[in-house]
């Protein structure tokens, strides 16, 4: 099948999926969903062109034109993305929503490591979620407020995670271009856009940092810490994706050597 007439055939299927009715369209139908006069009116195209398009002779259409499509036809998120890869190629841009909670699945995964200290993180670096192993080793993120569990606002703004760093600068420029990288994958700019401007006027270093422009992949690792309690002491980690939360990412550190493990181990259950 060509593309577009692989485009045309989505387009009809998801057309047929809609309730006619409880979108406020009477009258008698020979067909399920709507017309196709009337997804070309929600999304603000002509009804010929929209024709041509679910027969497979409209072209290529503008990505601002395949987002009204998407709206018209009600798609989720996934079958947005299905749209686009069919009607130009590739996946759209990415439009970042964040403020969604975090679903007691993802906790529980998050609570089945018990023994690895796991995060959840937005690409602004905000830190959502967390395991009781995070706690006692990282930070115990339940006593921070909201507001203030931030990497980047706690890199910059708190002197104990200052002292934890085996090379703060080092660490502290890594988590910038990581975050910027974050931020305009996502889509973001707009969202870390006060943070940066409240961090710039509190620590020159900072601004001196983000005014660097580096880039950097946050994705695996060593992280070396200063721990209170164990001292030195070292974690491998991983960053992965949340299918179906593109706000979302997965932080998971292990121990780097086992004498590590068993003196994380030691701690954990004291929180």
């Amino acid at each position: 099948m060509s593309e577009d007439k692989a485009l045309g055939t989505y387009l009809r299927s998801r057309r047929t999926q809609l309730d006619a009715l409880a979108l406020g369209y009477s009258g008698r139908r020979r067909t399920a969903g709507l017309r196709r006069e009337e997804v070309a009116d929600r999304a603000s195209i002509s009804a010929t062109w929209y024709t041509w398009l679910e027969q497979g002779r409209g072209g290529k259409p503008s990505a601002e034109v395949l987002d009204r499509i998407a709206q018209a036809l009600m798609l989720t998120d996934v079958e947005r993305e299905h749209l686009f890869v069919l009607g130009l190629g590739h996946p759209p841009e990415q439009r970042y929503r964040g403020g969604d909670p975090i679903t007691p699945r993802l906790q529980r995964l998050l609570d089945a490591l018990p023994h690895s200290p796991a995060l959840l993180r937005t690409p602004t670096w905000d830190i959502v979620a967390w395991n009781r192993a995070a706690r006692a080793v990282l930070t115990d993120y339940e006593t921070i407020p909201p507001q203030g569990r931030n990497v980047l606002r706690m890199m910059f703004c708190d002197p104990h995670v200052r002292e934890r760093q085996f090379d703060w600068e080092a660490v502290a420029r890594a988590v910038v271009a990581a975050a910027r990288v974050d931020a305009a994958r996502a889509g973001a700019d707009a969202e870390i856009a006060p943070l940066v401007a409240e961090l710039r006027a509190i620590s020159p270093e900072f601004g001196a940092m983000w005014d660097s422009s580096l880039v950097h992949s946050h994705t695996e690792g060593v992280k070396r810490l200063r721990h209170p309690r164990l001292g030195e002491i070292a974690l491998e980690y991983s960053s992965f994706a949340v299918e179906g939360r593109k706000d979302l990412s997965l932080i998971v550190y292990n121990p780097a050597t086992e004498q590590d493990r068993e003196r994380i181990l030691s701690v954990i259950g004291d929180v």
